[in-house]
């Protein structure tokens, strides 16, 4: 249904109107249509580059009526920042989504410490659901400290899908260092960061929860599944980094039994950290890790950081190439469990005495990885951490104890486990067509 307006109205507008929740932009009247939008609306770019960046203020949806600004859908719509700002800032805004955007940077001759998208502002600025999906954020890399998606403030319900994010100093960095403005209960899922100089994912311990309107106060997870998180081998001259880091939880009230759950990631390369930093409360499954060198980390890294580890489940992961596989220094206060794993390392486990959970996990030196796998080379082409036939099998596996815990039962490609014979991340040897890891999207199984 076309909107009603009167004739003159619509010649005198800078952009179009083409129904009744859709407005055509482009270069030359993008900033000005920003401010007509109203819930429901979607903002529809051509094709073409916008210089000026995107800023965003009191751009508000509703729960049932998301605002969205989205690029074509075939060329690209190629957001970039010639002044000192931030390219895409939002600022009191919620229930908005950002559709198939180029968000460049200058690479490393830009705008010194400009990020692609930012919330920032502490607690005076309120930024929620928020869905960013099928984007290209990249070269924002003039350092370490200059980010892809970026949160300072206190955030919940977001949504970042199957972007890729390449070339940043930090891929994502959510949450602020001081602790104080926590990211709560989003999903990351289906990216591929790839290239950071320091971390391509960090989520940033939290203090205790300020008090803030429609904030989620009972406990939840954040989601951060089927993901490509890849480094490669150069420099970090701030400090190495792992590829991902995700921090504790509040002591106590509010977010004290949240939990991060990560599942069907691909981790590859990391040549001077380890691949998955973790303390808090985390479920980690069926993920592979592959291709961590360093004599210093392990792959997997479970310890007190920020604030102490709490909770570890760690089961059905398959993790080659590294010199160390699972490092928990000591066992989480609350629970822990290691348990179904296909660990290929040096020193598979290293775990403190005190970790008496540990069962049913099959590991070995690295050269036997391609016993029981049939390509887990990563330095080779066509990696494939699938289990060769009758590799990788025990009794059954009671999973039942994580019951709770998002996509549980079922492998790295979405396939059920069935009767749970197979360690590691995948059901079975090939039982069906799957999506090899490479460095690219990981497509929805």
């Amino acid at each position: 249904m076309n909107r009603r307006i009167p004739l003159l109205l619509a010649l005198l507008l800078p952009w179009t109107l083409v129904a009744d929740d859709v407005i055509l932009a482009n270069p030359s009247n993008y900033r000005k249509a920003v401010h007509s939008l109203n819930a429901g609306d979607t903002l529809r770019l051509e094709a073409g580059l916008y210089p000026t960046g995107l800023p965003l203020t009191n751009c508000n949806g509703s729960d049932d009526k998301w605002i969205t600004i989205e690029g074509p859908a075939e060329g690209e719509a190629e957001i970039r920042q010639s002044a000192e700002a931030n390219c895409v800032e939002l600022r009191q805004c919620s229930y908005l989504a950002l559709k198939r955007l180029k968000i460049q940077g200058g690479g490393p001759t830009g705008i010194p410490g400009l990020f692609g998208i930012s919330a920032m502002g502490g607690q005076k600025n309120s930024v929620h659901h928020i869905l960013i999906e099928d984007c290209i954020i990249r070269d924002w890399n003039t350092s370490q400290q200059a980010v892809g998606i970026s949160t300072k403030t206190p955030t919940w319900g977001w949504t970042i899908r199957r972007n890729q994010i390449i070339n940043c100093g930090t891929g994502l960095y959510l949450g602020n260092s001081n602790g104080n403005e926590p990211f709560i209960q989003g999903v990351i899922e289906h990216n591929l960061v790839q290239n950071p100089i320091g971390y391509c994912m960090e989520i940033k311990y939290q203090n205790p929860r300020p008090t803030i309107e429609q904030m989620p106060t009972t406990p939840g997870s954040t989601i951060i599944r089927h993901n490509v998180f890849i480094k490669n081998d150069a420099p970090s001259p701030d400090g190495d980094r792992p590829n991902v880091l995700v921090g504790g939880f509040p002591s106590t009230g509010s977010g004290s039994s949240d939990l991060y759950e990560i599942f069907g990631n691909f981790f590859l390369h990391n040549p001077r950290e380890s691949l998955l930093h973790a303390s808090g409360r985390v479920s980690i499954h069926d993920n592979v890790f592959a291709d961590c060198p360093s004599a210093e980390y392990a792959a997997i890294n479970l310890r007190d950081h920020d604030l102490p580890l709490k909770m570890a489940h760690v089961y059905n992961n398959t993790i080659t190439s590294s010199v160390r596989g699972i490092r928990i220094a000591k066992a989480p206060s609350e629970a822990h469990a290691i348990i179904g794993n296909v660990v290929f390392a040096e020193q598979p486990l290293a775990l403190d005495s005190s970790i008496i959970q540990v069962s049913e996990n099959i590991t070995g030196p690295m050269f036997a990885a391609a016993e029981h796998l049939i390509q887990p080379d990563a330095a080779k082409a066509g990696m494939n951490f699938q289990p060769r036939p009758s590799r990788c099998e025990g009794e059954p596996l009671d999973l039942t104890p994580f019951a709770e815990q998002t996509a549980y039962d079922v492998d790295f490609n979405g396939t059920s486990k069935g009767d749970v014979r197979h360690r590691g991340a995948y059901a079975g040897p090939g039982v069906r067509p799957s999506w090899q890891p490479q460095p690219g999207i990981k497509p929805q199984p």
